[in-house]
């Protein structure tokens, strides 16, 4: 092959890309809408031809329509009521999918015991049908309820006993966004203030749109009470709007934006370094400035004080190990928020939720306070998390 060969070829190569991504796309959409359609209204359940006519309009409208209404509501357009809707369509159709694949796993063990067609196919649509829709309404619930308080115990080694028994409160992944949110907030703040901390830390991805858009939202926010600190870093979905405007709100509130920086709290004698640092998208976001770093956090600390990290997700775990961090708290995952979205999420990530310990360094990963998206948690319920430290 030639120099001017390759030249060509390259363009080439690099035209397949956006037919492939749109072939996934669209293989993704036929399995999320196809399998619950199939199974709903196959023609072996032998449904009245109306009612499986109903069935299949529905589908297809709603498949037709749900890549607008994404468009609409995460595009440039940013319309809050069209990423309502295609939000909660993508929860829906996600808990239908989940729940019509394992409804065919039932149909195996229908016909195993010798129930036919159309019986069995008609056991499984129902039974699909009846089980997404409670799961549909209390995975509502529990999107919106104001999050349990989960309370864990931190044994750090150098922590000195002066600081034993400090309370740390850490909210993140509030995700101030197209449902107005504002009441929730507030109750939500009403609760952390109920925990008397000593140091409240949010772990990013506050809102998803600009300050002038989710400042309501996010007033209750200037309300927390803390005796030492109230500390913040950004996390990935700043990175898509305007990380430095929430990093200038945020101080404006009363926090400490600790942008790969650090400060020192102190009782009774004692000191704990508290430092921050950006998102890992940060570097690859093109604003000036953001990336990750922890040496320019950790710059000038005393190396004899135990350091707790604010870092939003929890695979910038290796950096915290390699930078003799004692604890690490992040947020990103949370918890998974839609059963068994989790098996996916920890393909990316170490840890999907709990505390875990990496050699020395321990890292806290919270389920997140909020919710993305779709309006909907199931079987990972939303956390304000009340951490003890403990001196070893």
């Amino acid at each position: 092959m030639t120099a001017g060969d390759a030249v060509q070829a390259r363009p080439a190569r690099r035209s397949l890309r956006p037919i492939a991504s749109l072939l996934t796309l669209v293989a993704i959409l036929a399995l999320l809408f196809g399998v619950p359609w199939w199974t709903l209204t196959t023609g072996r359940a032998q449904w009245p031809a109306p009612l499986a006519a109903a069935g299949s309009a529905v589908f297809a409208v709603t498949l037709v329509a749900f890549p607008v209404l994404m468009y609409l509501g995460h595009g440039r357009r940013q319309r809050d009521w069209a990423a309502r809707t295609g939000d909660t369509i993508l929860g829906l159709v996600w808990i239908l999918f989940v729940w019509a694949l394992l409804g065919n796993v039932a149909r195996l063990a229908l016909a195993a015991v010798g129930v036919a067609d159309p019986a069995r196919s008609r056991l499984v649509a129902v039974g699909t049908l009846a089980v997404s829709a409670v799961l549909a309404l209390w995975g509502y619930v529990e999107a919106m309820r104001v999050p349990r308080v989960r309370r864990v115990d931190v044994t750090l080694d150098r922590l000195a006993p002066g600081l034993d028994g400090l309370r740390v409160v850490l909210i993140t992944d509030t995700h101030y966004g197209p449902i107005d949110r504002a009441g929730w907030s507030a109750r939500t703040i009403a609760k952390v203030n109920e925990l008397d901390a000593d140091v409240v830390c949010h772990t990013g991805d506050i809102a998803d749109g600009s300050v002038a858009r989710r400042r309501a939202q996010a007033a209750p926010l200037g309300e927390v009470r803390a005796r030492l600190a109230r500390t913040y870093v950004t996390g990935n979905h700043e990175y898509l709007g305007e990380a430095q405007g929430w990093l200038d709100h945020m101080r404006d509130l009363g926090w400490e934006p600790l942008h790969n920086r650090h400060i020192v709290v102190r009782r009774d004698g004692a000191g704990l370094v508290v430092a921050g640092v950006d998102d890992r998208t940060a570097a690859s976001s093109g604003s000036a400035g953001h990336r990750a770093d922890h040496a320019a956090a950790l710059s000038g600390a005393d190396p004899d004080l135990p350091v707790l990290l604010l870092a939003h997700q929890p695979k910038q775990i290796d950096d915290a190990v390699a930078a003799g961090v004692d604890l690490q708290l992040s947020g990103h995952t949370h918890g998974g928020q839609m059963w068994p979205f989790h098996y996916l999420v920890r393909l990316d990530q170490p840890v999907v939720q709990g505390l875990r310990r990496h050699g020395r360094t321990q890292l806290y990963t919270s389920r997140g306070t909020g919710f993305w998206g779709p309006p909907f948690r199931i079987f990972a319920p939303s956390e304000i998390t009340l951490l003890t430290l403990r001196a070893g």
